[in-house]
């Protein structure tokens, strides 16, 4: 069973599935096995409107993305949200500020008919071939996080954070973290 979706933001446009690239000329979307993980089917994926500002980053930043669940502690409500109005909060290294400055996404609305929701939250999956139905340009990702009311924390190192949510009641999703700041005594965390 799915978790329970991210907390709506500010502006939060209607659901719909989106793929977030840097790459302005894609239109189909095939299914394909992630290089991540061999032995799963191939698949087209694609994330949620809700679930979207997940990926309002540079596709290989390591990030990682929390908010509060139904099922979150007091104690942990006020360890992570107890100082701010966000809903969400999330972090990112500081070595990959000037590629969050300057990057433009593109954001490929994908027709929703032939998607299944996954059980990770926020993210959908189609058997088949899909076309794409529109194109949303993004620029300025600091202020796209601003103006929807998020959190953005900017960290020498993502891992003192991570590992405290990781132990957390909160929900919370981390990408491409095998990109961050290797953790203080952890080679290649």
């Amino acid at each position: 069973m799915p978790r329970p979706p991210a907390p709506p933001y500010r502006g939060e446009p209607e659901h719909a599935m989106w793929h977030y690239s840097e790459d302005p000329s894609l239109s189909r979307f095939a299914p394909h096995v992630p290089a991540t993980n061999p032995t799963a089917p191939p698949l087209v994926w694609a994330v949620d409107t809700r679930h979207a500002p997940m990926f309002w980053f540079p596709r290989d930043c390591p990030r990682g993305c929390v908010w509060p669940a139904p099922a979150t502690s007091p104690a942990d409500r006020e360890r992570f949200f107890g100082q701010t109005a966000a809903t969400r909060l999330h972090v990112m290294e500081s070595a990959w500020l000037s590629r969050m400055r300057s990057c433009r996404l593109y954001a490929y609305q994908l027709p929703a008919a032939t998607f299944r929701q996954h059980e990770v939250g926020g993210y959908w999956v189609s058997e088949e071939p899909v076309e794409a139905t529109g194109r949303l340009e993004l620029d300025d990702l600091l202020a796209r996080h601003a103006e929807a009311g998020f959190e953005l924390r900017i960290t020498p190192s993502i891992w003192p954070f991570w590992h405290q949510v990781t132990r957390s009641t909160l929900d919370f999703s981390g990408s491409r973290l095998h990109n961050a700041t290797p953790a203080p005594g952890r080679p290649g965390a």
